[in-house]
């Protein structure tokens, strides 16, 4: 009989895919912050799509955060 200790569920281990609205494909994730009953706690987004044929294209150089400034929350 197998023990409940020893079994892992593989779908828990893998983090969420975060996908692109506009070109459907995959996209890093990055951590954000939002304050919670005075504390910050993480929040996980997805990030900036760098697909050049993409219209929500962001270059590699340019720091995230100022390019969620720029666009607003969605």
């Amino acid at each position: 009989m197998a023990s409940m200790r020893n079994w892992r569920n593989p779908k828990a281990s893998s983090p969420p895919r975060r996908i692109c609205r506009s070109c459907k494909q995959e996209v890093t994730t990055v951590v954000e912050r939002r304050k919670t009953m005075g504390i910050f706690v993480p929040v996980w987004t997805a990030g900036p799509c760098h697909n050049p044929f993409c219209e929500q294209y962001v270059p590699q150089e340019a720091p995230i955060s100022s390019e969620r400034r720029s666009r607003g929350r969605t």
